[in-house]
């Protein structure tokens, strides 16, 4: 099962030196989540890395740093949204609607659907689908490799996300939240998680 593993969606100083490690423990996709923010500051978090990561990195906005940089797809946060104009390369969605995930499916490399296990905006809000839902959902075999859940996952639920026939998670807080961005500078507990985190997604 794939390991997605989101930015958090604000910048700090550490960022740089935690992915370059976190790519050189493995991670092998990451969503570059930055809603909001200006472009310079993804620009210059780019330049920092390594430029042999660059082929492992979704970005979720400012389209345009996929070809200046060379970077694997971008990511789009809804079913309906068109792709730019002129754009060729990989693309992804978010789904919040099982109606809708075999619709999506079909013009996305892959996609998130939103709020698997809990809200995935608050963190710890409500999951959108019941328990029987998901099974009910699986069974119909809307889940395969090429839907990954979104929301609420941690190192406890990956194998729940697994047995359901999901192909891939994506991770946010349940890692973030391994390190303080006012107070920290060692970062080993972040890198430790990873592990943990892709030994369950395995």
């Amino acid at each position: 099962m794939k390991l997605v593993i989101m930015t958090k969606s604000t910048f700090f100083v550490e960022e740089d030196k935690i992915l370059a490690t976190l790519f050189d423990e493995g991670m092998d996709n990451l969503l570059l989540y930055k809603p909001g923010s200006s472009p310079l500051y993804s620009e210059r978090l780019l330049t920092l890395l390594s430029e042999e990561y660059y082929r492992k990195i979704t970005v979720h906005d400012h389209f345009y740093l996929k070809n200046e940089y060379n970077l694997a797809g971008i990511h789009l946060d809804n079913p309906d949204t068109p792709v730019p104009a002129g754009y060729k390369g990989r693309v992804s969605r978010t789904c919040t609607d099982l109606s809708r995930l075999k619709e999506t499916r079909k013009k996305s490399e892959y996609v998130f659907l939103k709020n698997v296990f809990g809200s995935f905006d608050s963190g710890d809000g409500e999951p959108t689908f019941t328990f029987p839902q998901l099974e009910e959902a699986a069974k119909d075999g809307l889940f395969d490799r090429h839907v990954y859940a979104l929301g609420g996952i941690n190192l406890e639920n990956v194998r729940t996300a697994k047995e359901l026939g999901f192909g891939g998670v994506v991770i946010r807080d349940d890692l973030w939240n391994k390190f303080d961005i006012q107070s920290q500078t060692d970062f080993k507990e972040v890198i430790q998680h990873f592990e943990k985190l892709r030994k369950a997604a395995n």
